[in-house]
This record gives structure tokens, sequence and C-alpha cells, in this order.
């Protein structure tokens, strides 16, 4: 609690500063930057041509993509809103928390380095793709840029809204869709890569202690960031065998739990506490995760190659999928504003578009809840 209400205090500093600091760029500009409150915007024209030779030059191809990408855009709609609403059912139901929607911060509530990749990647892959299909459609663009709202990055490519507002109903879905198709893509070239390519030569090589519970047996003796490699010389590579050996053990009974750290072979013999769970069971108190190495060496390049694609996977599917929640201003908001403003009576239309909006902002608020209870401790 005390490191997360530091890190808010520093970022609403840095912003502080940036704004006293940049009172000159607080006027939107077709070009360059521009500083509102939690805000910043930087603008350009300079990738404007390539993404026009390239969305023009292979038309035929983003047209069918776009195409395909509204049909999985409302599938992946319905999907999305279906999930949300059962989770929130169920935490209504049960009175229990069910976690649905999980907050993306680097370095907080996702890895920093690795996440901020998979952010990137996020990013550049959506935004192109919508600016590829808007140039397929003959709509013109004004800019692209990046963007940073409070400590979330962003990328965007700025359509030209009053020809956007003119294209026809198919066109406009077309660029809306594009976006989180080029993330679903992205995901799952992420996951063939991972499954084809690196999976087949890394291997688990035992269970890295990602954190341990304050007050537990293995506090005294282990650390942060230890790799348990063997448990009473019994030796253990997986998760699943670490599981299967402390779901034998007993209060109170004493292991030796080997461990590698910082390159050297450590042992120590450690008293099991009660479970939380099951006062009978034996407790270590660790937080285990997977520990792998490559089968060919070079564990410093195909490790995080291997972690990169597994976040970029994550967070584009992810994002991807929520971006199609159908909620103004998200793409799946759009794309179902634009149906029925097409095809019923404005009021009509309207009155279902606040209808959803409301529905989804409760879904979310439920789903959300969970996540910010475990993020403020």
């Amino acid at each position: 609690m005390v490191d997360l209400i530091t890190v808010v205090a520093v970022i609403i500093g840095f912003w502080g500063i940036l704004y006293i600091i940049g009172k000159n760029y607080r006027e939107e500009k077709e070009e360059g930057l521009q500083i509102d409150f939690f805000v910043a915007l930087w603008r350009t024209k300079r990738f404007v041509d390539f993404i026009d030779q390239v969305g023009t030059k292979f038309r035929g191809f983003w047209k069918t993509y776009s195409t395909l990408a509204i049909g999985i855009g409302f599938i992946g709609m319905a999907y999305v809103f279906y999930t949300l609403f059962n989770l929130a059912l169920q935490s209504l139901k049960t009175k229990t928390a069910t976690p649905g929607v999980q907050l993306v911060i680097p370095g907080i509530t996702i890895p920093l380095w690795y996440g901020l990749v998979g952010l990137i990647v996020v990013m550049f892959v959506h935004e192109l793709s919508h600016g590829f299909v808007a140039r397929a459609e003959g709509l013109p663009l004004k800019s692209v840029g990046l963007v940073l709202f409070f400590v979330i990055p962003g990328a965007f490519v700025e359509p030209d809204e009053e020809a956007l507002n003119k294209a026809s109903l198919l066109s406009r879905l077309r660029v809306y869709a594009a976006g989180s198709m080029g993330n679903i893509v992205a995901a799952f070239t992420a996951l063939l890569l991972l499954s084809f390519v690196l999976t087949p030569i890394i291997q688990p090589a035992g269970v890295e202690i990602s954190n341990l519970v304050p007050g537990s047996p293995a506090q005294n003796y282990l650390q942060k960031g230890d790799v348990i490699v063997s448990i009473d010389g019994q030796e253990i590579k997986a998760v699943e065998e670490f599981f299967d050996i402390m779901n034998k053990t007993t209060a109170g009974q004493m292991i030796e739990v080997g461990v590698l750290r910082n390159g050297n072979m450590l042992k120590f013999n450690i008293s099991l506490g009660s479970h939380p769970d099951n006062p009978k069971k034996g407790y270590l108190g660790v937080y285990p995760a997977q520990y792998i190495t490559s089968r060919i060496g070079f564990d410093t390049i195909i490790l995080p190659i291997s972690f990169s694609l597994y976040w970029i996977y994550i967070l584009n599917l992810g994002i991807g999928l929520m971006n199609l929640f159908p909620i103004i201003p998200l793409d799946g908001g759009k794309m179902l504003d634009d149906i029925l403003k097409s095809f019923l009576p404005s009021k009509i239309a309207k009155s279902i578009t606040y209808l959803f909006v409301g529905i989804g902002l409760f879904l979310l608020a439920i789903n959300l809840f969970p996540a910010l209870r475990n993020l403020l401790g």
C-alpha cells in the first residue's frame, strides 16, 4: 500500500511539473505536442505517407481483411458482453468477488519491461490497422501520434472525422473493426511462434518464488527469486510437481528445501505451518511460478523473446476483445451505434445505445472491483 501511494505521488508530481513547464503546449495543434489534464498528445504527419502507401497499394487485401473483421467483431462483442454479464451475475449471486477485468499497469499488475513491449505492440498494431483500412476505403488521415493518459501510453491514427461520418456504413464498420482484428491476428501469431518455435526448445527447470507470504515458515529461509529444485531430495522441475509434494505434507512436518540462489545450491530445513484452508495440511507460504531454461543454451536471448511473445499474446487478445465491448467510445460501441442508427429511428437508436452504455459501465464496475481491491490491498 505504501509503495502504491509513493508511485501515485510520483506520477502526480510528474504531471504537475509537466503541466507547469508545458504551458505553451495547451492549445490543440495539427502537429506537435499538446498537454491537457493528465493527457499528453504528440501529433505528426510524417508517417501518414507510409500508411497511405500500404493502405492503397494493397487495397483489395485490406478490404477483405476488414470485412472479415466486421463478422469477428460482432462475435467478439457478443462474447465479451456475455462473459462479463455472467461473471457479474455470479458475483452478485454468490456475494464473492469474481475477477472479470484486470487492470494493465506495467510494473504493478504486469511485468514492467515485457508488459511495455506487449502494450507497444498492442498500440501500433491496433492503430496501423485502423489507418491502413481507412486509406483502403479512401478516407484521408489528418495525423498519427502518441498519447500518454495518466500512466497509460497509447498511439493513434486520426482520420478526417467529417469524411468518416459521410462514408458508407460498410466503410465505417470496416475502419472500426480493423483495430481489434489486428490485435487478434497479432495475438495468434505470437501464440503460433510460442507453440511451434520456442516451446520445443524451452524446458521447466524448477519453481521460482515470485513472492513470500508475510509471517510464513518460508520467510526466514527463502527469498524472492529463489528457485526451488528439490524437496526432501525429490527433484522438482514443474509447478505441478511442487503442488503434488506439498499436498501430501502435514502441519509441523520438517522438510528439506533445495534452492538455487544466484547460481549457488542451498538447502534449508523448514518446519511447515498450518494451511489457511486446511489446518492439518502443511504450509510453506510461497507464491510459486514456473522457472524455465533453454534446451539449447542462449537463455539470455531465448527466454526474453519467449516472455515477450507471451505478453504480446495475452495483452493483444485481452485488450483487442475488450475494445469490442459495446460501449462508446470503444470500437465495439461505435460499431453497434452505427448499426442501430442505420436501421432504427434516431430516438430509438440513441435510447438503445445509452442503455448499453449504462449496462456496460455497471458490468465493468462489478468486474473491475476485485482488481481494484487487490491493487489497493
